[in-house]
């Protein structure tokens, strides 16, 4: 019997993703942000919105393995790297700038009751950054590197999981899994970080790769809501949080939502965490419908930043609607 399985990566930039400086070519006009990648992933996708300019990085690993008798006895994998150019506008002529993708590199680990398969996909970003850099040669004009790592393992029963090992620091990242569907989101983003170190050893081609922290995706509610608020203007107050700082506390009053941007928030209920949150998800909804008081806290995990929604800027039904699919 033969058991194939699938996981994929889309890296992309999301909006607010970039501060400072380098953000200016994107206030501008000339760079651009990408539009969220669709929820779910269909055949033929991925070369389609490579081909629109839809993300920088995408890493689709499959794997097969053969059975008899309850032990595997042959397996194999096989995927697809996609590295994407970037256009820039400058009037109104379009420059494409193509990125360039590095070797894949695979590996795997294999036994009678189980492989796993791994795969790095990615390559230098496709547009020129000139910048001082960690390390020699100490400046770069050429883009910095984003890649993504990924594990899949099939057992011999016909279940699988899948990983994201490592990945850069910037851009998103979003894991679909075998049946297309977004499931899971790289927690943080860290322009400055990949900016000045994501280049030569400091990659999977060199000596390193780098730990990523994962969170489930938020709802398609969330979303929609998401989108509508910023595209609205609705949230215009942002806080930065560092880890172990407080948003919210279980019991205070409370008649605001929260978008959060980037990061991992713990949920605490009578002391004890209960969940941890990312980027995506709007928080807050509880308390609005409940009695105007917070029902948990809000707990930074890792660096985060929030925005902050009046409570009237989404209509109670949808509040409803989300504060159900949480419990």
């Amino acid at each position: 019997m033969r058991i194939e399985k699938s996981v994929t990566a889309i890296s992309w930039i999301p909006s607010e993703a970039i501060e400072g400086l380098p953000k200016l070519p994107f206030e501008l006009g000339i760079g651009h942000y990408d539009d969220p990648p669709p929820d779910r992933l269909e055949e033929g996708d991925l070369p389609r919105l490579r081909d629109e300019d839809r993300f920088r990085e995408a890493n689709h690993l499959r794997g097969w393995v053969e059975v008899e008798d309850g032990r595997i006895v042959d397996h194999g994998q096989s995927g697809e790297s996609h590295v994407g150019s970037t256009t820039f506008r400058f009037g109104r002529k379009d420059v494409v700038v193509a990125g360039v993708a590095y070797d894949t590199i695979r590996g795997e680990e294999a036994g009678e009751d189980s492989v796993r398969f791994v795969q790095t996909v990615g390559g230098r970003a496709g547009f020129p950054a000139p910048r001082r850099v960690r390390g020699k040669p100490f400046f770069r004009v050429s883009g910095a590197t984003a890649w993504t790592t990924l594990a899949l393992t099939i057992r011999a029963d016909g279940s699988a999981e899948h990983e994201l090992v490592g990945a850069s620091p910037f851009p998103r990242h979003w894991i679909y899994d075998d049946s297309g569907r977004l499931v899971q989101k790289a927690g943080t983003i860290d322009f400055g970080k990949w900016y000045r170190e994501a280049h030569g050893e400091r990659t999977p081609w060199g000596e390193e790769d780098s730990p990523a922290i994962v969170t489930a995706a938020e709802s398609e509610l969330e979303r929609r809501l998401s989108a509508e608020v910023m595209r609205g203007g609705a949230a215009s107050d942002r806080k930065r949080l560092s880890p172990g700082d407080t948003l919210v506390e279980q019991g205070a009053p409370g008649d605001e939502l929260y978008l959060l941007l980037d990061g991992v928030l713990g949920v605490e209920v009578d002391g004890e965490e209960v969940a941890e949150v990312g980027p995506g998800a709007v928080l807050g909804e509880r308390a609005l419908l409940e009695g105007g008081t917070r029902k948990a806290t809000l707990r930074a995990a890792t660096p985060a930043r929030v925005v902050v929604i009046p409570g009237g800027a989404i209509d109670r039904g949808a509040l409803e609607e989300l504060a159900q699919g949480r419990r």
